[in-house]
C-alpha cells in the first residue's frame, strides 16, 4: 500500500499525470491522498504497537512509585524547610573510640555513630544520609580521642527543621550523649574551618605533683599553694607560639604545621572528691595535635616531680628529638570551642545570632557534674590509670633523644585525633 503511494507520488512530480488531468482525466492524486494518509497513520500506530509491546511490563508501575517517593520528598522538604545549624553536643567519651565516626570499621562504636542513629531516628535527615555524612554538610569542631569527653563540642550539618528538634534528638540518644542548644548558621559555615580556638580541661589527682619518691597511692596527699604556683608558672611557659613536633607523632621540626598558638594554661584549686584530691588544668589554643595535651601535661609532671629539670620544655621546641611523656587521656575534656570572627561578622546581622552558649552554661555544668567529674573520679580510683602511669616515668630518658620505640608505641594507640 506504501508502495503504491509512493509511485502516485513519483508519477505525479513528472509530465504524465498532469497530461492526462490537462484532457479531462480525473486527478489519481485526489482518489488516493486519503488512501495514502490512512496507511501512514497504519504505520505510525502499528510502531507505536510494537514500541509498547517491547517495554517492560514494570515499566508503569516504577514510574509512578518514583514519582510518589519524589512527591513525598517534596511535601517533606515544604514542610520542613532545610536548614544548616550548628549543635551543641555534650558526651561521655567512656567506652567509645572517639568523636568521628569511621564508616569502613563499624565495630568500634564513636560518638557519632550515636549522633547520626539519632539524626535519622528523629527524622532530621533522610535515611540514605547516614552512611554519606557529606550529603548533609557535616563537620564536627574537634575530634576526641578514645574515651575523651566533652561538654562543648559543636558540629554543624543542614537538617530538617522539624517541630521540637532537640527534644526529638535527645529522645534517640543514650543519657551520657545530649544535645544542649543549637542555632541556625549561615549556608557557608563550616564548624571546623570557623572555629578560632579551642579550650580544653584536664582532670587529674594532685598526688601526681608529688615528688618522686613519694608514695603515688596516698589518697591524703594535699597539693601545698607553693607546689601549685610552681606548676602554673611551668604552664606558663607554654604560652606564645613554639614549635610542638615534640609533642605529637609524625611530624618534622621543620613540618610548619607543627607550630601551634596557645594563648592560656593554667591549673585552678584543688578540690576533694571521695577523699582524693582533684585539680583540673584548662589550656587555651588556636589548634591542637594528636596527644599534644597530654604530653603538654605529661611533661610538667616530670619536671614538677624531679625526673627532669625544667629547662627540657625550651629544648623540646628545638630540632632535636626529645622524649616526652604522654599523660593518660582520662581526665582529658573538650571545654569550648570559640568563633570570634563569625560572630563578629555575622552575629550581628539581625538574621544569626551569635555563636555563644551563655543561656546553656547551667545544663553544661550539671552535665560534667552528673556524667563527666563522676566518671573521672570512680574511673582514675578504680583503674588507677594516673598511678600506673606515673611508674613509668622513670624509663623515660629526658636527656637522650627519644628513641623508636616511643615513637611507635605513640602511633600505635588507639582513637582518633584530638584537633
Amino acid at each position: 500500500m506504501l508502495r503504491c503511494c509512493r509511485i502516485i507520488h513519483f508519477l505525479s512530480s513528472h509530465t504524465f499525470i498532469p497530461a492526462l488531468v490537462s484532457k479531462g482525466w480525473p486527478d489519481p492524486k485526489l482518489k488516493f491522498r486519503g488512501f495514502c494518509m490512512s496507511s501512514k497513520m497504519t504505520e505510525d500506530s502499528s510502531d507505536a504497537q510494537i514500541k509498547a509491546l517491547k517495554r517492560p511490563a514494570d515499566d508503569t508501575r516504577t514510574d509512578t512509585e518514583c514519582e510518589d517517593k519524589r512527591l513525598k520528598t517534596d511535601q517533606d522538604e515544604r514542610k520542613y524547610p532545610k536548614k544548616k545549624v550548628a549543635l551543641l553536643m555534650a558526651y561521655s567519651g567512656k567506652g567509645y573510640y572517639g568523636m568521628q565516626r569511621n564508616a569502613k570499621n563499624s565495630q568500634f562504636r564513636t560518638i557519632e555513630d550515636e549522633l547520626v542513629t539519632a539524626l535519622v531516628g528523629a527524622g532530621c535527615i533522610p535515611e540514605g544520609h547516614g552512611d554519606d555524612m557529606k550529603k548533609m554538610s557535616f563537620q564536627r569542631c574537634a575530634r576526641t580521642d578514645k574515651g575523651v569527653s566533652a561538654v562543648g563540642q559543636v558540629v554543624s550539618l543542614k537538617v530538617w527543621m522539624i517541630d521540637n528538634i532537640m527534644d526529638k534528638i535527645n529522645a534517640h540518644l543514650p543519657p551520657h550523649i545530649r544535645i544542649l542548644g543549637y542555632k541556625r548558621v549561615t549556608g557557608g559555615f563550616n564548624s571546623k574551618n570557623n572555629c578560632d580556638a579551642r579550650t580544653y580541661s584536664y582532670m587529674l589527682p594532685t598526688v601526681s605533683f608529688s615528688p618522686k619518691d613519694y608514695n603515688q597511692e596516698d589518697t591524703s596527699f594535699r597539693l601545698s599553694s607553693e607546689t601549685l604556683q610552681k606548676v602554673n608558672r611551668l604552664f606558663g611557659l607554654y604560652k606564645g607560639t613554639h614549635n610542638f613536633h615534640n609533642f605529637t607523632s609524625q611530624k618534622g621540626p621543620r613540618d610548619p604545621s607543627a607550630k601551634r598558638y596557645i594563648t592560656h594554661m593554667s591549673c585552678g584549686e584543688p578540690f576533694v572528691r571521695q577523699e582524693a584530691e582533684f585539680a583540673v588544668i584548662t589550656v587555651r589554643g588556636q589548634s591542637f595535635m594528636m596527644h599534644q595535651i597530654r604530653k603538654m601535661i605529661g611533661l610538667v609532671i616530670a619536671v614538677v616531680k624531679g625526673y627532669v629539670d625544667e629547662r627540657v620544655i625550651e629544648r623540646s621546641w628545638g630540632e632535636d628529638k626529645v622524649d616526652v611523656p604522654k599523660a593518660p587521656g582520662l581526665g582529658l575534656v573538650l571545654e569550648r570551642v570559640h568563633f570570634d570572627r563569625y560572630n563578629k561578622r555575622f552575629g550581628g546581622d539581625g538574621i544569626h545570632e551569635t555563636l555563644e552558649w551563655a543561656e546553656e552554661e547551667e545544663a553544661i555544668a550539671a552535665f560534667k557534674d552528673k556524667h563527666i567529674y563522676p566518671s573521672i573520679v570512680e574511673t582514675e580510683l578504680h583503674e588507677k590509670s594516673m598511678v600506673n602511669w606515673m611508674a613509668t616515668l622513670y624509663i623515660h630518658d629526658f636527656e637522650a633523644t627519644a628513641t623508636g620505640n616511643q615513637e611507635r608505641k605513640d602511633d600505635d594507640e588507639d582513637g582518633n585525633a584530638s584537633d
